[in-house]
């Protein structure tokens, strides 16, 4: 007898072929076909997250929204920290992070500039009186057909804001991490399995995954766990704003072992339990959610 509560991840989702379109930069998701689903009408929270205060890197569209509406529903208070331009896609996450009963805060910083990433953990820390979550997620990708085309510009730019911006913001939040408080990065499949078009972002990905390992062992006896997500191809803005090549949108994780690309909710839940106590002995790993594309740190 079939068990109709069994749920064909093949099949879960978006699964056709995606339309092909691009935006400018920023690239915003409410005007993105199909929208990205990142728990707006599904994440149900169970306040794992009660009495936090958190702070998101990228959080206003894809996986950094969908972490931040399940940060707010599990019982955090969430600050964002965005790309000047997207404010459409911030206020709506604020509106969900306040529907949750919980305080928003919208931190419009570009993380390429010096001291963008120390005001905003100065910034959350005033509004919520205190800090203890970390979500390192906000990253800049780019994809050219050969190395001439790649700009020695979009490279220092690439790790500014992928990896650089991560030394500062934990430098600076470090005097605020008690201990039970969370680190968690977002580090890529690229980390470990490299494509050539995005040989910038696939190397701050190597890095940010090391970094993740490291900063574990740094924290560890203070008593703040350290992880990283890697995700695999997940449907978000930045896919439109040149992360793909010209004509490999439509494509986009059809080649993954499970036939489809994710969307950001998929990811929702295992930011809330790297974060929350259920992980409580938990630090020092990295979670793929690749759609079956192996990773091995």
């Amino acid at each position: 007898m079939k068990n109709e509560h069994l749920r064909d991840p093949r099949k879960e989702y978006y699964t056709d072929k995606f339309p092909d379109q691009e935006q400018d930069t920023p690239a915003i998701q409410d005007d993105m076909e199909p929208k990205p689903d990142c728990g707006e009408d599904s994440y149900k929270g169970h306040e794992r997250l009660k009495g936090r205060n958190a702070l998101i890197t990228g959080g206003d569209s894809g996986i950094g929204r969908a972490a931040a509406i399940a940060y707010a529903r599990e019982g955090a208070n969430v600050a964002i920290q965005f790309f000047p331009g997207e404010e459409q896609d911030a206020n709506e996450v604020k509106e969900y992070i306040e529907q949750a009963g919980q305080k928003a805060l919208l931190l419009p910083y570009d993380l390429r500039e010096d001291r963008a990433a120390t005001e905003i953990v100065e910034k959350t820390g005033e509004e919520f009186g205190g800090l203890d979550t970390l979500v390192l997620n906000a990253a800049q990708q780019i994809s050219h057909p050969n190395l001439q085309d790649l700009p020695m510009e979009q490279v220092h730019d690439t790790f500014k804001v992928n990896i650089i911006s991560m030394f500062e913001t934990v430098k600076a939040a470090e005097e605020y991490l008690e201990p039970g408080s969370a680190i968690v990065t977002t580090t890529s499949v690229q980390s470990f399995n490299p494509s050539q078009p995005l040989i910038d972002y696939a190397a701050t990905k190597g890095a940010i995954s090391n970094f993740t390992v490291t900063l574990s062992s740094y924290f560890a006896d203070k008593g703040v766990r350290v992880n990283g997500v890697a995700p695999g191809p997940i449907w978000t803005p930045i896919q439109l704003d040149k992360g793909r090549l010209e004509g490999e949108l439509p494509e986009f994780g059809q080649n993954s072992p499970l036939g489809r690309a994710g969307q950001p909710v998929e990811l929702a839940a295992i930011y809330v339990l790297l974060a929350s106590d259920e992980g409580s002995y938990i630090t020092g790993q990295i979670y793929g959610v690749t759609g079956g594309q192996p990773i091995d740190l």
